[in-house]
Formats: structure tokens, C-alpha cells, sequence
């Protein structure tokens, strides 16, 4: 089953004169349970699309369909819910909140969701032990590395099961251990959990985690391989 297909999809920064085009006519699919490494040079397009794909920006034409739905026709509002619901982010620089813990910063997602807040530890615990971090549930940032933050990171993105998680750079800041780390708990999320998983990466060894390559130069696919 195709989670997300996206046909002759564009994107134009600027107006006439000063106008660039960020994506220029991409076609692909993604099948539920992908994992799938989106790379290319500086400028080539990745973060745009993976905006895009996961609702944080629109189209200048083209079309988009998650889950066999057209998401042209939804309101910013009805595609801020769905984001919520649906999908995970990570990304290079973590983004947690400083002097709060752990638990609190993975509990986030929650407080915007519909989900009874009676279940919000059990579901926060889950999560945490998922990336092996319970003995740190009370730590707050400044407490940790760089590989147990982006693992907080991971596990606010998975407290509410999300269909697909999606990886901006998320070892440009990790050494390269911590870094593998990373990459052994996307592969398993992916082989155990079934999580679609779109990485975004310049990293070769970090792409070859993934099942599928695409290669993306100017906007367009350039490379498109299992």
C-alpha cells in the first residue's frame, strides 16, 4: 500500500525576476514500511521536499496523495492535526526544551493531541524505552550527549505511534558512534515496529541503512534504486 505519491510536484521560491525553483516536477511513491534515504548536494531540493511530504510547507503545483487522500484539499488546520497524528519529525539540531526533563520533553506531541492525558506517562515510557533511555527519563538536556539527546529526540517523535517518521540530518551533529547508534535504532523501528521511515542525508554510510535511494540534483530525481 502507497502512503505517499506525489506526481510532477513543484516548488518556486520568489517571484518573476528572483524566482527559483526548489523542486522541479517530481514523481515518486512510497510504500507503507518503506525506508527510504533522500540525498543530494547542498541546494538540491531534500529539505523542501521533505517539508512538503510532511505537510510543514505546499506545493507550487503539482499534487500530493497520503494515504490515497488529496491533501491539496485540506486546510492548514485539518493538515496541522494530521501532522500531529500521523507523523514524526527529527532533526540535526534536537530541538528540546532546555531545563525540562526527559519525560516532559518527550510528553510534548501529547498535549497537542486527542489523546487522554491519563495515558500520556505510559505512552511516554514506552517511548523512552524504546530508544534505551529509561535510566534518563528525569535528565534534562544539559545532563546529556549529543546521542542520548537526539534519542529523546526520536522518542517524542514515536510517543504517538506516527505512521511515518521523518529524519532531517539526524546525525550531522553526532560523532560517528553515536551516529551509528542512530541509525541501528531507525533500522529497527523499520524491521520491528514497521515504521516508514524517510531519511534525509549527505552521509553515504548513513544511506545505506535505507532500503531505497533517491537521489535528488536541481530539483528532480536523479536516482530512484532499491
Amino acid at each position: 500500500m502507497d502512503i505517499i505519491e506525489i506526481k510532477d510536484l513543484k516548488k518556486i521560491y520568489g517571484e518573476e525576476e528572483t524566482e527559483t525553483s526548489a523542486l522541479a516536477g517530481i514523481s515518486l511513491k512510497i510504500a507503507k514500511g518503506d525506508f527510504v534515504a533522500v540525498m543530494g548536494p547542498s541546494g538540491s531540493g531534500k529539505s523542501t521536499l521533505l517539508h512538503i511530504l510532511g505537510f510543514l510547507d505546499r506545493p507550487t503545483s503539482g499534487l500530493y496523495f497520503f494515504e490515497g487522500k488529496n491533501m491539496l484539499d485540506y486546510s492548514d488546520e485539518e493538515l496541522a492535526r494530521l501532522r500531529n497524528k500521523k507523523m514524526g519529525f527529527i532533526f540535526q539540531a534536537f530541538n528540546l526544551l532546555p531545563r525540562t526533563s526527559v519525560l516532559e520533553n518527550v510528553k510534548l506531541p501529547l498535549v497537542y493531541s486527542d489523546v487522554a492525558s491519563s495515558e500520556w506517562n505510559v505512552l511516554v515510557k514506552s517511548a523512552v524505552e524504546k530508544v534505551g533511555l529509561e535510566h534518563r527519563i528525569n535528565h534534562e538536556p544539559s545532563q546529556l550527549s549529543g546521542g542520548e539527546k537526539q534519542r529523546v529526540a526520536i522518542a517524542r517523535a514515536l510517543v504517538l505511534n506516527p505512521l511515518v517518521i521523518f529524519a532531517d540530518e539526524p546525525t550531522g551533529n553526532l560523532d560517528s558512534k553515536s551516529g551509528q547508534m542512530i541509525m541501528d535504532i531507525f533500522s529497527k523501528l523499520n524491521r520491528e515496529q514497521g515504521h516508514t521511515i524517510i531519511l534525509i542525508t549527505h552521509e553515504s554510510e548513513m544511506a545505506e541503512f535505507a532500503s531505497r535511494i533517491i537521489r535528488l540534483r536541481d530539483g528532480q530525481i536523479e536516482l530512484n534504486a532499491s
